[in-house]
């Protein structure tokens, strides 16, 4: 489908009235998938992902764009926030015996996938993928680049644990080839580390951050929360004034989801440490007003990039596109995902990898795929995950260009939930006409919203405690 180029946002932003944010203070998805993971089925089984791997190695599959992510579930210590699939320990011979199981799934993968497939996005994540010393890291790679052709122009980026790494381990990243990276700081504030475990002093940051710039990356993220313990907007104003003085390329901006009866770590938090739903969207829009006075284009949901970044390049020229990382430049493209817990997508399929390291190890000693569920996508799960996307990364919807690729007749298909939309235009959130829609600056707030009138599967099922608040 053809996406339309859309404006960059003005400025400045004005928050939501309290009852418009009253009335979209929702848990939802966040739609790095339609359907989402939630959905995924046991029925979906390891042969039905190596059968999507199979079709995908007949002909043609060489021109279409293929993403590797690869999941490493170590860490040192123990973040309280957390909600990621990790494994907590301090044994580095884990991760050694880690990749000898990550070698063995990459053969189960390339015997049916085909060898030499040419990967133009490569993302380690975790966990802490720099849990793994440099002599790790450069044999995942060689184990990577034995079964892939990695094109030497492709977005090849690793998730790190400032604490984790010196100036050392960014040369040795830089020489295996990766160009991006992605420091997680959360916050600057001590007594916010404090509350979540998770102390690095922002000295370390900056001088990781002039260190990477001098060793010439293409383009280095930091990730922050609001709605941690201990914050409050005025804290957290702090914060923001330290990163834009540190300038990172892009920012990521994720509100915390205190979620402590599916997330162990997260009982650690008390609950009368956090800010109230009313300071949550108060440091969000003081966030986006700040970060977008000092020059940083609002992307979209919960990302920043500066003007000449890849990525706000590709919001200017309606190029982006959402996968299970989140937002990202590269075409609309298969997944390969390996590892514990990893997700991937290929052709009209998701899959999961078992979620245990038991599980995981003790399919591959098998001699088994690690998949354990997954999903075969509908016609309607493909019409409406086009729709949803457009929303996500656009912020608009073309009703003949949707209508021509699917051959439906959109209002007609849609009808339903274009009524549905009715009560959101009234509020600013989206603008309707008889050819598209399009989200307003005001519906960036709540884009989940407006992306959640088009999916199926919440209108059948309207139990959404496991999912996120928007705000």
């Amino acid at each position: 489908m053809r996406l339309a180029s859309v404006p960059v946002f003005a400025p400045t932003i004005a928050p939501p009235s309290p009852a418009v944010l009253r009335r979209f203070d929702v848990a939802g998805p966040r739609y790095t998938s339609y359907p989402t993971a939630d959905r995924f089925v046991d029925a979906f089984t390891a042969d039905d992902y190596a059968q999507a791997l199979s079709q995908r190695s007949g002909a043609g599959a060489s021109a279409r764009a293929l993403s590797l992510y690869v999941h490493i579930p170590f860490c040192e210590s123990l973040c309280y926030y957390c909600a990621c699939n990790k494994i907590v320990t301090r044994h580095k011979r884990k991760g050694s015996d880690y990749l000898d199981y990550l070698e063995r799934e990459v053969a189960l993968q390339v015997a049916a996938l085909g060898r030499g497939a040419t990967v133009r996005q490569l993302h380690l994540g975790g966990g802490t993928p720099t849990f793994l010393d440099d002599a790790g890291l450069r044999r995942l790679m060689a184990i990577l680049r034995a079964a892939f052709t990695l094109s030497p122009d492709g977005e090849h980026s690793i998730e790190i644990d400032p604490r984790t790494v010196d100036r050392q381990r960014l040369l040795t990243l830089a020489e295996l080839g990766f160009n991006r990276l992605s420091f997680g700081v959360q916050d600057f504030d001590p007594e916010v580390q404090k509350a979540v475990h998770r102390i690095q002093p922002a000295a370390q940051v900056f001088d990781l951050m002039a260190t990477a710039r001098g060793l010439g990356f293409d383009s280095v993220n930091v990730d922050l929360i609001y709605g941690l313990p201990r914050q409050s907007p005025a804290s957290f104003d702090r914060t923001l004034e330290q990163v834009c003085a540190l300038r990172p390329d892009r920012i990521a901006l994720y509100a915390y989801a205190h979620l402590p009866e599916r997330f162990k770590a997260q009982r650690r938090i008390a609950t009368e440490a956090l800010p109230d739903a009313a300071a949550k969207v108060e440091m969000l829009s003081r966030s986006i007003a700040a970060l977008t006075a000092a020059g940083y284009v609002y992307i979209g949901m919960d990302h920043f990039a500066l003007p000449g970044d890849a990525l706000a390049v590709a919001r200017r020229q309606g190029r982006l596109h959402r996968n299970f990382q989140g937002y990202s430049t590269q075409p609309d493209c298969d997944l390969v995902a390996l590892g514990v817990s990893a997700i991937g997508r290929v052709g009209a399929t998701y899959s999961q990898n078992a979620k245990t390291l038991e599980e995981y190890c003790d399919l591959i000693d098998q001699g088994r795929l690690p998949v354990v569920r997954g999903l075969a996508l509908t016609r309607d799960d493909v019409l409406r995950r086009a729709v949803i996307m457009a929303i996500m990364c656009q912020g608009r919807v073309d009703f003949e260009t949707v209508g021509t690729a699917h051959l439906i007749d959109f209002g007609e298909h849609f009808a339903a939930e274009l009524a549905a939309l009715a009560p959101l235009s009234a509020q600013g959130l989206v603008t309707l006409s008889d050819s598209h829609l399009e989200v307003t600056p005001m519906g960036w707030f709540f884009v989940r919203a407006i992306a959640m009138v088009f999916d199926r599967y919440l209108q059948a099922d309207r139990n959404r405690t496991r999912f996120s608040r928007i705000v």
